[in-house]
């Protein structure tokens, strides 16, 4: 599947097509995270491209109901269907497991993004030790557009860490200090409601949200700001943060282990 800047977007011959705003997710409702991001993208006029490298789903299940869910979702966004890809499907990734396949993810990633332009904006999930496909595909954009120059139109945003709480409590929404400045958008109120309604739209993970949801619901009522960071090369050669990761607590992986395997990637690339 390839970018098409003609009729699917309206672009006419002669004029210029719309930037484009992409999205890197882990899994499918992931976007929770940036729906007033999407929101402001779509709203200045750029083309928003979401990306699910991973299936969503354990080895062998069938991802169809996860990714209708994310398709129905920002489809009410204002993205079009055709603009949501699914590599993680493609690819046959399982959830969990993008650490495994962080070459073929990586190159795939940068064959099919390597005619696209303009490339306006980037999106990736905070470096913050929440779950090792968060990370992983963290490192994974900041490689394939680091090596293109475009640090400072990529920008990251937290989804959960487990920074300083105990036990396997997480904190949602909440960017880590060590990432840098955040940078923060405060939405409306009929925003909010509205992206709090789309919270609900993922059956499929209600045991998930059931945990999830309250914290989301507190970040809207009494935060209601879209936060961002700027990106750093430097950083994804360091733990995210001093402490147990919360992929760690949960028993996922280790950051020795995720360390290692990106820094065996990096080393074939030279």
């Amino acid at each position: 599947m390839h970018i098409d800047s003609s009729a699917e977007t309206g672009v006419q011959h002669g004029q210029a097509a719309p930037a484009i705003a992409l999205f890197l997710f882990a899994h499918q409702d992931d976007e929770f995270a940036v729906f007033q991001q999407i929101t402001s993208e779509r709203q200045g006029g750029r083309r928003v491209v979401c990306m699910y490298f991973t299936s969503g789903v354990p080895a062998g299940g069938d991802p169809a109901c996860r990714n209708a869910e994310s398709v129905s979702v920002l489809s009410a966004l204002g993205v079009a269907p055709g603009d949501i890809y699914f590599p993680g499907e493609l690819l046959a990734i399982p959830d969990g497991t993008l650490q495994e396949h962080i070459a073929v993810a990586a190159a795939w990633l940068a064959s099919e993004t390597a005619a696209w332009q303009p490339l306006a904006s980037i999106y990736l999930m905070a470096w913050e030790g929440g779950h090792p496909d968060h990370d992983v595909l963290h490192a994974i954009g900041m490689q394939v557009f680091g090596a293109r120059g475009l640090a400072a139109v990529m920008r990251q945003f937290a989804l959960y860490n487990g920074h300083r709480c105990p036990g396997q409590f997480f904190r949602v929404l909440s960017p880590l200090a060590a990432n840098g400045p955040v940078e923060s958008t405060r939405m409306s109120w009929p925003q909010r409601l509205h992206f709090l309604r789309l919270c609900l739209q993922y059956p499929s993970q209600r045991i998930t949200w059931i945990g999830l949801f309250p914290f989301v619901l507190l970040h809207y009522l009494f935060n209601g700001k879209q936060a961002l960071q700027m990106v750093s090369a430097e950083r994804v050669l360091q733990r995210p943060h001093t402490g147990a990761l919360y992929y760690e607590k949960r028993g996922f992986s280790t950051w020795k282990t995720v360390n290692s395997r990106l820094a065996q990637w990096r080393a074939g690339l030279e």
